[in-house]
């Protein structure tokens, strides 16, 4: 699944079948749960995140998650289920942290915007999200300080979300191990990852500095076309 494929796939939870992975073609569990391609090179975070970081994180993490998830759901229904049908609908257990962590995982890669030569990340068109950004958080300074500590304060793994209500409202999610905003009819706009693995080959056990790190390499422009 292509970047661009990616963007156009993020609809609103209780549409799964148009949802934010449905580009993910889903006739069986062979086709529908195929890893997608990073939108950007295994170096293309450096020096943020090394490519000895990404390999691993990418080309072992990631994919196993996938690996697991088409075992598991071999021959059931869920077969023939998109992935964000499975996030959604599943109960707690192997079937809903395998696919949430697939989903998750894919999520992320995009929320990253690799450095352009003048050293800044790439930023798009985002006055509708930073004005929302101001409205709850006080602008995007202070959204950065909350999302880090947040993020940081979060006990063992798990993924630190920015995510929408229906009224567009925003709210930064701190979630255990595989939770999505998606299980609790919210909007995934932004997530980092703070499973160890993420980052400890680079940051080794240093979580905030990672942390501050990421929010300097957001894509706002993947975040804004979450928005709306």
């Amino acid at each position: 699944m292509k970047r661009r494929q990616f963007l156009q796939a993020g609809a609103f939870v209780g549409m799964a079948s148009a949802g934010i992975l449905s580009a993910l073609p889903v006739s069986a569990a062979d086709e529908a749960f195929v890893q997608p391609p990073l939108p950007y090179g295994l170096d293309g975070l450096k020096p943020f995140m090394s490519e000895e970081q990404m390999n691993f994180h990418y080309n072992k993490h990631h994919a196993g998650y996938y690996a697991n998830l088409k075992k598991l759901v071999d021959g059931k229904p869920e077969a023939q289920w998109s992935l964000d049908d499975i996030v959604i609908k599943s109960e707690p257990g192997p079937v809903f942290n395998n696919a949430a962590q697939a989903w998750n995982h894919a999520f992320f890669w995009n929320c990253l915007a690799p450095v352009r030569k003048e050293g800044r990340p790439n930023v798009q068109n985002v006055q509708k999200l930073f004005a929302a950004i101001d409205r709850d958080f006080g602008g995007l300074a202070q959204f950065k300080e909350q999302f880090v500590a947040k993020a940081t304060a979060l006990f063992g793994s798990g993924w630190c979300w920015l995510a929408a209500d229906k009224d567009g409202k925003l709210d930064i999610l701190p979630l255990s191990n595989a939770g999505n905003p998606l299980k609790q009819g919210l909007k995934p706009l932004l997530v980092v990852d703070v499973w160890e693995h993420a980052y400890y080959i680079d940051y080794r056990n240093e979580r905030g500095k990672f942390l501050k790190t990421f929010v300097e390499h957001i894509d706002w422009g993947f975040v804004s076309k979450n928005y709306g």
